[in-house]
């Protein structure tokens, strides 16, 4: 399929890598001759300097032989233009917008025909709903959702007095009553790919596959009990911010946002009437202690700078806070691992996810994974897979399979039936099935997992 990504910073730089990875033609826009540049040297696409919103230089990007346009500049407007622009140039041409202004959000649902947008992506707004998703369920790290948000893979800490510390993973189900998989563990920042006989120890970051069905009781067998949230303090001011606290506050939980620039607190104040909005810098430890950060749920640092994210989730540690969520842009999170900054969340990442999930959609290529996700900061991937009429050895027993090194088939989704795997289990056409691997094996079709 043919491409053209307008705007190459972090969201169109992500996007640039995996969908010339899946041997898609590129042609990567932007106006800034440096980003050019270093796309050029590192990807084998092609490049334009330029304004992607005129119609001389979509001309130079062909984009009259493209399928697909994505707009991922830094300006709402820009983006809204470009694709306006390409669909008046070819009228079969999907168009992707990035929106993130909570100001457009409700015209653009209404006006999506007449700015001739297939879709619309706002990674704040995204982000917002997965944060809401770790508030609701406290005691997970980070939740990853597959089969229709039938299946997780949720991420944990082992802590000292947890009772994971010193567990074989032969005896988790018996621990964990119900059915699980381990199917990675980050220790000292590397990522394994455990057996029945791997021990986790403390300070092991372990991702289990489980029916969202089963979470509940997960948490509890394992002595993971939580209270619930009931308060949450996020410290910064900005659309992610907002977007958050709407939510929240349909869920019933108390928001306190602290934002340092008052005209913004004002404006705040004015769009979220039922929450408390406080002037002052989160980053300032007698401040939060000042507004009783101690007595709060969970603390939400989603300031734009990463370095005061983490100072901010630092502080609410120490203070005692049951609950850390941080924002990261910039900083890579596998650097930060032995930090305890809580769920770290990036929405640029997530933002480019949905993309690259609506682009499989459009070439619906037979075998190829239908969700992806990243997990153990970016050393494996999750994938889902449909079961077509070429897909390799179905309904053979798992066990008498030979797959690659670091691959691990998850969960099998039969009909209604999902199936946490063992040697006896065997998939067959029209099923799901979620595999993990490590991200030195390079999975885009189900028939990559095996050795031959």
């Amino acid at each position: 399929m043919k491409i053209i990504i307008a705007g190459g910073g972090k969201v169109g730089a992500k996007l640039t890598r995996m969908l010339s990875a899946e041997e898609h033609e590129i042609v990567l826009i932007d106006s800034n001759s440096k980003i050019v540049g270093e796309a050029l040297n590192r990807y084998d696409v092609m490049t334009l300097q330029g304004n992607c919103a005129s119609v001389e230089v979509l001309e130079q990007a062909d984009v009259g032989e493209a399928e697909l346009l994505i707009a991922v500049t830094g300006t709402d407007e820009v983006n809204l233009l470009c694709c306006l622009t390409a669909h008046y140039m070819n009228k079969a041409i999907h168009t992707i917008a990035r929106i993130r202004s909570p100001e457009y959000s409700g015209q653009i649902s209404r006006m999506r025909e007449t700015f001739a947008l297939s879709m619309v992506v706002n990674p704040e707004r995204q982000a917002a709903r997965e944060i809401e998703r770790l508030l609701r369920f406290p005691g997970f790290l980070k939740r990853d959702t597959f089969a229709r948000n039938r299946v997780e893979i949720v991420e944990l800490q082992v802590n000292e007095d947890s009772v994971l510390d010193g567990l074989a993973l032969s005896n988790l189900e018996n621990v964990a009553k119900c059915k699980v998989l381990v199917c990675t563990v980050l220790r000292n920042g590397n990522a394994m790919t455990p057996d029945g006989s791997f021990v986790l120890k403390e300070g092991d970051r372990v991702f289990v596959t489980a029916p969202t069905y089963n979470l509940s009781l997960l948490l509890k067998s394992l002595g993971i009990l939580p209270r619930k949230v009931k308060k949450v303090m996020i410290c910064g001011g900005g659309r992610l911010s907002y977007y958050l606290a709407q939510l929240l506050q349909k869920s019933g939980m108390g928001v306190k946002i602290v934002e340092k620039d008052h005209d913004r607190g004002i404006n705040l104040a004015k769009q979220l009437s039922k929450a408390d909005i406080v002037c002052g810098d989160a980053t300032d430890w007698a401040f939060l202690e000042s507004e009783g950060v101690s007595q709060y749920d969970a603390v939400v640092a989603l300031t734009g700078i990463d370095e005061m994210n983490m100072v901010i989730s630092l502080y609410g540690g120490k203070s005692g806070v049951p609950q850390i969520i941080t924002k990261l842009v910039h900083m890579e999170s596998n650097v930060l691992s032995d930090l305890p900054l809580g769920s770290i969340i990036d929405p640029k990442e997530l933002c480019s996810n949905i993309i690259v999930k609506y682009v499989r959609s459009l070439t619906n290529r037979d075998c190829a994974a239908i969700t992806v996700h990243s997990i153990a900061d970016g050393q494996a991937e999750a994938k889902e897979f449909r079961i077509e009429k070429n897909s390799k050895y179905c309904m053979v027993p798992l066990k008498e399979l030979h797959l690659k090194k670091n691959v691990l088939i998850v969960c099998i989704n039969h009909g209604t039936e999902l199936v946490i795997p063992d040697g006896d289990s065997y998939y067959e056409q029209g099923d799901t099935v979620i595999v993990v691997n490590s991200r030195q094996n390079i999975v885009s079709q189900f028939n990559d997992i095996f050795e031959y």
